[in-house]
């Protein structure tokens, strides 16, 4: 087999298994950037692989496009570069959590519901607080997340239930914050929480989120003044790993530009 028949099958088999991934988690309702872009690449790198004698001929016969089209690849290559960079740099931020001291509040950060019940992620991160809290009874628990489209009740209400049918955890440790949509809110709002239980943002408090969360979540804490927080990070489950990536990729770049941390 020739090398470029070799590329056109690698291209294919990569992009079915980019549509596949996406079909599978459109299918349970994941719909974000982290979801639609690998379809895209994938109908891509299919449609290229399939037609390349044709989409070559046209491209010789215009080489305007030809250029662009060239550029283009070039673009993306780099692209794909600074997303490597970027999975690198979690990974070794992931690796590298510190243990968790005693703390005065932990912050459990949303991820969404589903049909009433917290999404995997979100499961994820409760399991992850749950033992900190449990171990550290005097520690408040805030619970953040609002009314998601569709549901009855709040993410912050459907986590504390979690909480005292999964751990037992006595509401009486927990404070709901019911009206964030977004982790700038979640952090923002709870501040309110905090007050009125006479905590300070300067004393220790842990922010509970999914591992590839921690870095822009603290970065956010900190700008907003919360100066001794401790990241615990929560493993994100496999089928949604590599998406949720990607979605943060650019969630920590647009961030970036619109100076929230």
């Amino acid at each position: 087999m020739s090398a470029p028949f070799l590329m056109r099958l690698s291209l294919f088999i990569v992009g079915l298994i980019l549509c596949i991934d996406a079909i599978l988690l459109l299918s349970y309702r994941k719909i974000h950037l982290g979801v639609i872009l690998p379809l895209f690449i994938g109908l891509i790198f299919c449609i290229y692989a399939v037609f390349n004698v044709q989409i070559q001929t046209w491209l010789n016969r215009h080489l305007k496009f030809k250029k662009l089209w060239r550029f283009g690849w070039g673009i993306f290559i780099v692209w794909l570069m600074t997303l490597f960079a970027f999975f690198i740099f979690l990974t070794v931020q992931i690796q590298h959590s510190p243990s968790i001291p005693a703390v005065k509040s932990i912050i459990v950060l949303g991820s969404g519901i589903e049909n009433g019940q917290p999404s995997a992620a979100l499961a994820k991160r409760l399991d992850i607080a749950a033992p900190i809290a449990q171990s550290q009874p005097h520690a408040l628990v805030i619970l953040t997340g609002g009314l998601d489209f569709g549901e009855t009740q709040t993410e912050a209400a459907i986590m504390a239930k979690y909480l005292q049918q999964h751990y037992a955890l006595p509401s009486q440790q927990m404070a709901l914050e019911t009206q964030s949509t977004s982790t700038e809110l979640n952090l923002k709002n709870s501040q309110l929480i905090l007050k009125q239980h006479q905590i300070q943002l300067n004393d220790p408090i842990a922010i509970v989120t999914s591992d590839f969360h921690t870095v822009r979540a603290k970065a956010i804490a900190q700008k907003q003044g919360y100066s001794d927080v401790y990241m615990v990070a929560a493993p994100t489950p496999l089928l949604i790993r590599y998406n949720a990536w990607l979605r943060e990729y650019f969630a920590y770049l647009s961030g970036w530009i619109l100076h929230e941390y």
